[in-house]
């Protein structure tokens, strides 16, 4: 025999058992963000790799180490995404949907990154993200962020914590820059390979360290927070008198930087002691130089992205109740194929007079023993009998599969009757 076939490392399957904790966030989130008036955008999974140097940095980890990177038949140099914020960009310059107009769009898709698989970073993890084209204003910031809240509240999410941050204006940021690498460079022997390199390129990611033994030579460093510009303070401190007028809870981490060169001034991300490391479940910021910078006029905006595979652990952790997908009923035939045919015909009748039911008409013949054990397999709460008697007098029969009640026989339209009553 020939050797079976298993899935890239780190490119999971999602099977029928895990999916219905998935569609209770994605369905909770849909429902939220359209009523925040935000409409989908559906964007390819490969791009041009140009997409991507342009906008997260070429210096960033993503674009030189982690991304997915081949060259397509006629030359052309293509990536599979890593982020979806560029790719929305890129959508909404080719599409004309930015220019004098204010737009709130999402997205749920794949990203691709070759990281080393590990629990809550995954080669293909998933995620959902919001973005707001047109909007300066700190109150865009803050209604974002309040969306967010009301999504964990939904989901019932514990332990989850909001952490803030500004990074300024980009001039601003530029002369912070000089004094942190200056700071840095004055004790180059406590620095890590990783941060001397990011020294020369971008020191900001410094901060953003997890390496332990680094963590007192951070907290020294000077704060961008101290180099704002006026702009970019009185922004920040709207941000924050929002938030604190509706009641949400967050810390100013002046180290919060991110990890793609295109931020400014608000970024924030929501995080959770219970996943280890990969403790960020969701994160964001405002990005108004990057529409620009792929080739658009400018404009301002502001987004984020919640990791789908993180959300999940957490409420497996939590044990939150998920949707029930079992079937209502489960169709039993014992008969012939004139019956077999006269029961997927009344099956259909079920389901025209009832949308919301689910029923599984058993397929491929077998005893009546063997199918009620199907039956009671399926999580079905009852079983809809067709044998010849009932086939005589054009009635079903109906069993509880987890109550002791009687059975009863129905017409159909009894049947319809008793079910939109029951499910």
């Amino acid at each position: 025999m020939s050797k079976s076939i298993q899935a890239i490392r780190g490119m999971n399957d999602l099977l029928p058992t895990q999916a219905p904790r998935w569609q209770t966030i994605e369905t909770t989130l849909r429902t939220i963000l359209e009523s925040y008036g935000y409409q989908e955008i559906r964007m390819p999974i490969v791009e041009k790799t140009e997409l991507f140097c342009r906008s997260i940095g070429e210096v960033t980890d993503i674009v030189e180490k982690e991304m997915y990177t081949f060259a397509d038949r006629n030359g052309d140099s293509l990536s599979l995404r890593p982020e979806g914020t560029a790719c929305c960009v890129r959508a909404g310059i080719e599409h004309g949907l930015f220019y004098n107009q204010i737009q709130r769009l999402w997205y749920m898709g794949p990203m691709f990154r070759h990281e080393r698989p590990q629990k809550g970073r995954l080669r293909q993890f998933h995620q959902i993200g919001a973005e707001v084209y047109g909007l300066a204003g700190a109150d865009i910031d803050a209604e974002l962020i309040l969306m967010l809240a009301r999504f964990w509240k939904l989901l019932g999410l514990q332990d989850i914590s909001l952490q803030i941050n500004s990074l300024g204006s980009a001039n601003a940021r530029a002369m912070y820059r000089e004094h942190l690498v200056a700071y840095f460079s004055a004790q180059p022997h406590l620095l890590d390979e990783d941060s001397k390199r990011r020294l020369q390129t971008n020191p900001l990611r410094i901060l953003d360290s997890k390496n332990p033994d680094l963590q007192s030579l951070i907290q020294g460093a000077p704060q961008l927070l101290d180099h704002l510009d006026a702009e970019s303070q009185a922004h920040f401190a709207e941000l924050r008198a929002i938030l604190d007028a509706a009641g949400v809870s967050y810390t100013v981490n002046p180290r919060l930087v991110r990890g793609l060169d295109y931020y400014n001034r608000t970024v924030f991300e929501w995080v959770t002691q219970s996943l280890g490391a990969q403790g960020t479940v969701c994160a964001g910021g405002r990005y108004d130089s990057l529409v620009e910078q792929i080739g658009g006029q400018s404009t301002p905006a502001i987004g984020f992205a919640l990791g789908l595979e993180r959300l999940v652990a957490l409420l497996e952790q939590q044990a939150t109740p998920v949707r029930d997908t079992s079937p209502h009923a489960y169709f039993i035939l014992a008969g012939n194929e004139a019956l077999v045919r006269q029961g997927l015909l009344f099956a259909e009748q079920l389901r025209d007079a009832l949308p919301q039911l689910r029923i599984v008409t058993h397929c491929g013949g077998g005893s009546f023993k063997n199918q009620f054990k199907r039956a009671d397999k399926s999580g079905a709460r009852f079983a809809l009998i067709l044998g010849e008697e009932e086939w005589a007098n054009q009635q079903i029969t109906l069993k509880s599969l987890r109550q002791t009640e009687a059975q009863q026989t129905f017409s159909v339209a009894g049947l319809i009757e008793y079910l939109a009553q029951h499910i």
